[in-house]
C-alpha cells in the first residue's frame, strides 16, 4: 500500500462576470486515486497559464466546451510520473500533459508526450516549443504567408505567441512591428530584434503606427482586438492577411462596446482591399505542420535565432492572482506556475 497523497486543486467556483475575482476560484484538497490500466499518476512540476482559459470559464459557445462550475481549471502541465500502470512510462519520467490547476493528475498514457530534459529545458514544452510557439508558427506561415520585404505587425508582441510571430517573420525576410503595453515591454521588443516597437498605452497609436509602417501592413497577427485593431485596419494593404488568434481586449467584456455599428466599415475594407481575415485554432494544423515546427523551432532556439522569456511564479496557490494579472498585461513572456 502506498502512502496516501493529498492533492491540492483549484476549481471553478463561479463563472466570472467581467474580470475574475478570488471568489470565482475554489481551493480544496483530496486524496489521489491509484492509476488503472493504461493510466499514470502525475505530479505537476509546472503549470501553464493561458488567456484562452478565461473563455473556457464562460458558458458562451466557443471552439471548446466550457468548464462546468466545480471543474478543476484546465491548463497544460509539465509533470513527473509518480505511479504508472502503463508499459511506456516509469516513475520519474517527465511528460507534457494537461493536468490542469492541481498538484496531481490521473491521465491516460496515450495522451502524454515524453520530454527529454537534456534536449531543452522542460518549461519550453509549455511555451516556445509547445502550443504557444506552434500557434505562432502555424498561424503566421499557413495563413499570414509573409514574403521577403513585407511588413508583419503583431499585437501582444511580448507574449509567448506574439514574440515568436515577430521573430519568425524576421527569419522569413519580413519587417516586424510589435505592439505591446508599457515601456518595459517595448524595450524588450528591441531586445528580440523587432524592427519597430509601439506602446499601445501611449497617445495616438494610429499616427505612430502609420509612421512605423510607411508602406502599410501586409500581415497583421491579431491577438488583442479593441483599440489596437482600430489602429491597424486603416493601414492594411491590398491583399493583406490577418490570422485571428485571440481577442484579449474582449475577454472580460460583459456587453458589446458602445458606439455605432462598424461592421459595414470592416466589410467594406475587406471587399475594397481584398483582405483575408481567418480565425484559427492551432490544433487544425497539427497533423500537417507540427513535426516541421518542432524541427525548425528547436533549431532556431538552439541557434539563438528565436529568443524566449519565461515569467515563473512559485506556488499553485498563487495561480488565480497571476492569471488575473496576465489578463491585465502584467506578464512578460510565457506565464508559468512552478508547482513542485
Amino acid at each position: 500500500m502506498r502512502t496516501s497523497l493529498r492533492n491540492h486543486r483549484i476549481r471553478l467556483a463561479a463563472r466570472p462576470h467581467g474580470a475574475p475575482v478570488p471568489d470565482d476560484f475554489l481551493h480544496d484538497v483530496v486524496e489521489t486515486p491509484s492509476p488503472g490500466t493504461g493510466q499514470v499518476l502525475l505530479r505537476t512540476r509546472y503549470l501553464s497559464l493561458d488567456p484562452y482559459v478565461r473563455g473556457r470559464m464562460s458558458s458562451a459557445r466557443s471552439y471548446a466546451a466550457p468548464m462546468e462550475v466545480g471543474d478543476v481549471i484546465v491548463g497544460g502541465t509539465v509533470s513527473e510520473v509518480v505511479e504508472s500502470a502503463a508499459d511506456d512510462y516509469s516513475p520519474g519520467d517527465l511528460v507534457l500533459s494537461y493536468g490542469g490547476w492541481q498538484e496531481y493528475s490521473l491521465e491516460p498514457a496515450d495522451r502524454l508526450r515524453r520530454l527529454d530534459p537534456s534536449a531543452a529545458p522542460v518549461t519550453t514544452a509549455l511555451g516556445v516549443l509547445g502550443m504557444p510557439g506552434f500557434t505562432a508558427y502555424a498561424g503566421l506561415l499557413a495563413i499570414g504567408k509573409p514574403q521577403p520585404g513585407e511588413t508583419v505587425t503583431v499585437a501582444a508582441a511580448t507574449g509567448p505567441v506574439g514574440s515568436a510571430v515577430g521573430q519568425i517573420a524576421t527569419l522569413h525576410g519580413a519587417r516586424a512591428i510589435g505592439i505591446a503595453g508599457g515601456e518595459r515591454k517595448v524595450a524588450h521588443l528591441g531586445e528580440l530584434g523587432f524592427d519597430a516597437a509601439l506602446d499601445h498605452r501611449a497617445p495616438d497609436l494610429p499616427g505612430r503606427l502609420a509612421d512605423a509602417a510607411p508602406d502599410g501592413i501586409d500581415v497583421y497577427f491579431e491577438n488583442v482586438g479593441g483599440a489596437v485593431w482600430d489602429a491597424v485596419l486603416p493601414q492594411l494593404n491590398e491583399f493583406a492577411r490577418v490570422p485571428v488568434c485571440g481577442l484579449a481586449a474582449n475577454y472580460n467584456a460583459t456587453s458589446l462596446p458602445e458606439g455605432p455599428d462598424r461592421s459595414g466599415l470592416l466589410m467594406g475594407a475587406m471587399l475594397s482591399r481584398s483582405l483575408t481575415l481567418r480565425g484559427f485554432i492551432q490544433r487544425e494544423f497539427v497533423e500537417a505542420m507540427f513535426e516541421d515546427f518542432l524541427r525548425d523551432m528547436t533549431d532556431w532556439v538552439a541557434d539563438g535565432k528565436v529568443q524566449h522569456t519565461e515569467d515563473i511564479t512559485e506556488g499553485l496557490e498563487r495561480a488565480p492572482e497571476v492569471f488575473v494579472g496576465m489578463l491585465n498585461g502584467r506578464n512578460l513572456g510565457k506565464t508559468l506556475i512552478q508547482v513542485s
